[in-house]
């Protein structure tokens, strides 16, 4: 089908979403196992236990683990102190947080620590963000909180934003006034269904028949993703592999090893790489070793990384070239890797 279609379904009984565009499977999202970790924008009320000598930070004990927290600044051990998961949490490590929440719904953010009205630069009509600044000035007149008004406003009617965000300030106020005692989960993260409403847009159709993963083709592509190769056009490959330490992905030409297949190769993976990260939920360093090329060609390369990420909403910063030719990425943890349980489903 043509144009873009968002799918509703569950994998392994967890809550996923998929975002085709023309057919072809362009974003993932599914929930943790049931035991897993908090999902990103969850708020917690947490206690200060102790500062993290050498890094700046210190931990929080949460109702169940901990959590990690760098904004150190006027705490201290046994201060309650609200929170909000920033990403997920590597094995074995704390969960991120931070004091600054963020209460986003489809068309506005409300930020009670950061007061100020704001309207997306995405928003170029001059005139539209006049309206949308006046409407912001008079829903938050008698507010401390701050609001941003979202791209998505843009094409919505003035009734959806003012309900929209008057359900957003009023969560805020009462979440916000529920500051002390004990560690508790006071709003869990938006799951797969609801972050794919919020953040996707508005698609050509939307499909939530049980099933439609299969039927429509999103299993197939899924179950290569899951994988560790995935082929590139022109006949090279990109070996994705997750590891501890870092994401380390690997490029090959195929059969062709001329430096004009090289280029290539480099130019088609620096472009499919923004969607091989967020299906697989891949996220922190990110290693690539292009296949061999000569430095002139370096920047070409650098250009269609950043075209490439330009559209991806997941927070990627280009580090550079390393001295032995390899280039990294950093990438903010905020999508669930896809794990044992997914892939076995998948087979």
């Amino acid at each position: 089908m043509k144009g873009t279609s968002v799918l509703l379904d569950q994998i392994a009984g967890r809550r996923a979403a998929a975002r085709l565009a023309d057919g072809r499977l362009e974003d993932f999202l599914i929930d943790p196992p049931e035991d897993g970790p908090p999902m990103p924008g969850t708020i917690l009320r947490a206690v200060v236990e102790r500062p993290v000598k050498g890094q700046g930070g210190l931990f929080l004990r949460l109702s169940e683990g901990q959590a990690f927290l760098r904004e150190a600044k006027g705490l201290s051990p046994g201060q309650s102190v609200l929170v909000q998961v920033t990403g997920y949490a590597e094995p074995g490590k704390a969960v991120p947080v931070t004091h600054r929440l963020l209460f986003k719904s489809k068309f506005a953010i409300v930020t009670p620590d950061a007061p100020g009205l704001n309207v997306s630069r995405q928003i170029h009509d001059e005139m539209l963000r006049g309206e949308l600044k006046a409407l912001a000035e008079d829903l938050m007149a008698d507010s401390s909180f701050g609001l941003i008004i979202r791209s998505e406003a843009a094409e919505a009617d003035e009734a959806e934003i003012v309900e929209d965000i008057a359900e957003m300030r009023s969560l805020a106020e009462s979440i916000a006034a529920d500051r002390d005692g004990p560690p508790e989960t006071l709003l869990e993260g938006a799951d797969a269904h609801a972050l794919a409403w919020r953040e996707w847009g508005r698609p050509d159709e939307v499909v939530t028949d049980p099933g439609c993963f299969a039927s429509r083709g999103v299993l197939d592509d899924l179950a290569i993703v899951a994988g560790i190769e995935e082929r590139l056009p022109g006949g090279g490959s990109l070996i994705v592999e997750p590891t501890r330490a870092l994401v380390a992905i690997d490029v090959n030409t195929g059969g062709d090893h001329s430096p004009a297949a090289a280029l290539k190769a480099n130019i088609e993976a620096a472009r499919a790489l923004p969607r091989a990260l967020r299906l697989r939920g891949l996220g922190g360093q990110v290693t690539v070793d292009f296949a061999p090329l000569a430095k002139k060609d370096r920047r070409q390369i650098e250009q269609t990384l950043r075209t490439a990420f330009r559209s991806d909403p997941v927070e990627t910063a280009q580090v550079g070239w390393t001295p032995i030719g390899h280039f990294e990425l950093q990438r903010k943890r905020e999508r669930l890797p896809t794990d044992a349980e997914l892939r076995k489903a998948l087979q």
